[in-house]
C-alpha cells in the first residue's frame, strides 16, 4: 500500500488474524458464529442444526427428459463398472469405465474405455478375447436399447497390441497412474456429462450434503425438472441460484423454462414450492438412503 504523503514509497501493513473466516471481527468478549463450526463443542455450535444456509453463491441446474441415447450411455457404463451379472462373472473387468458418445438420430458412435485387471489376464491373446467379449455385449445392449440404429464402438482406443500397450491395471482404475480426475469435470447428478444440454460448472461428488449448493441445488433442480416434465409432458429446464449465508429453501433466483405453451403457472409454482419444501429432509435422504431423481 502506498503512503499518502510519499507516493514514491510503499509500506506493507500486515494484519494477521486468527479469526475463523474472512470478515469475522473479534470485539470484546464475543466470538464470531463460525468460530466453532469445524471444531464444535456440541451440536449447539452447528448453525446448520438450526437452519440450513447456503455455503456459497452458486447454482444448480436440471433438465428433463433425457433421450434414449443418454439413458443408454449411462446404463452401458454402469453395466461394466458396477455389479452387473456380466462384470461379476468376469473378474478381469475393472471399474474405471469411461465413455464418450455421439448420437446422430439414427446412428451411435461411441468410444469406450474398459480397463482389465492384470492379475486376471494371463496373455495378450486373453486380453484381446476379453475385449471381444466387451464389444459383443455393447452391440447386444445397443440392439435392445437403440433398435434400428447403427452403432459403432471403439474400445480402448490407445491400445497397440503388437507393442503390448494395453489398458492393463492392477486395481481396475487409472488412478494408480496419477489420473485422479477433478470434481468439476465429473458426472452430474443424473450420471451424465452433457455439454449440449443446460449445465453448470458445479460438481456434486464429495460435497457436504448439509449445505453445499453444488450438491443440493443440482439434485433439487434435477428433481424439479423431472416433476415439471411429468406434469407438462414437455421439456423442462430449471436453474436454482443461491446466495451465500442465506436459507437453502429460499433461493435468490429461480429460473424455469418449459416447452409446453399451455403450462399452468399455479401448478408450476406449486411444484417449485414442493421441491424447496424438501429441505432439510433432502439432506437426510442423501445420507441415509441415497437419492432417486425421478
Amino acid at each position: 500500500m502506498r503512503g499518502r504523503d510519499d507516493p514514491g514509497r510503499g509500506d506493507l501493513v500486515f494484519n494477521i488474524t486468527s479469526n475463523s473466516s474472512p470478515g469475522a471481527v473479534l470485539t470484546g468478549d464475543g466470538t464470531p458464529d463460525r468460530t466453532r463450526w469445524f471444531n464444535p463443542r456440541s451440536v449447539d455450535d452447528l448453525r446448520e442444526r438450526r437452519v440450513r444456509l447456503s455455503n456459497d453463491t452458486s447454482l444448480g441446474t436440471g433438465w428433463a427428459p433425457e433421450n434414449a441415447f443418454e439413458s443408454f450411455v449411462r446404463d452401458l457404463v454402469n453395466h461394466f463398472s458396477g455389479e452387473s451379472e456380466s462384470t461379476l462373472s468376469h473378474a478381469w473387468c475393472g471399474s474405471d469405465v469411461k465413455l464418450m458418445g455421439f448420437w446422430g438420430g439414427d446412428e451411435a458412435d461411441i468410444v469406450l474405455c474398459v480397463p482389465q485387471k492384470a492379475r486376471h489376464v494371463a496373455s495378450r491373446a486373453e486380453y484381446i478375447r476379453n475385449k471381444e467379449t466387451v464389444l459383443a455385449e455393447c452391440h447386444r445392449m445397443a440392439g435392445l436399447r437403440l433398435p434400428g440404429a447403427q452403432a459403432r464402438f471403439r474400445l480402448n482406443a490407445r491400445d497397440v497390441p503388437e507393442k503390448d500397450e494395453l489398458y492393463l491395471t492392477y486395481t481396475g482404475s487409472s488412478i494408480e497412474s496419477g489420473d485422479e480426475g477433478v470434481i468439476g469435470r465429473g458426472n452430474r447428478v443424473n450420471g451424465l456429462i452433457t455439454p449440449l444440454r443446460p449445465m453448470n460448472l458445479e460438481g456434486a461428488n464429495g460435497k457436504n450434503p448439509v449445505y453445499h449448493v453444488g450438491k443440493l441445488y443440482n439434485i433439487a433442480a434435477q428433481r424439479l425438472a423431472h416433476r415439471l416434465h411429468e406434469t407438462t409432458d414437455g421439456h423442462a429446464e430449471v436453474h436454482l441460484v443461491s446466495t451465500t449465508g442465506q436459507r437453502l429453501d429460499e433461493p435468490w433466483r429461480i429460473l424455469v423454462r418449459l416447452s409446453a405453451p399451455d403450462a399452468e403457472v399455479d401448478k408450476v409454482q406449486a411444484l417449485v414450492s414442493e421441491v424447496l419444501g424438501e429441505f432439510p429432509a433432502l439432506t437426510d435422504e442423501l445420507v441415509s438412503d441415497g437419492i432417486e431423481l425421478s
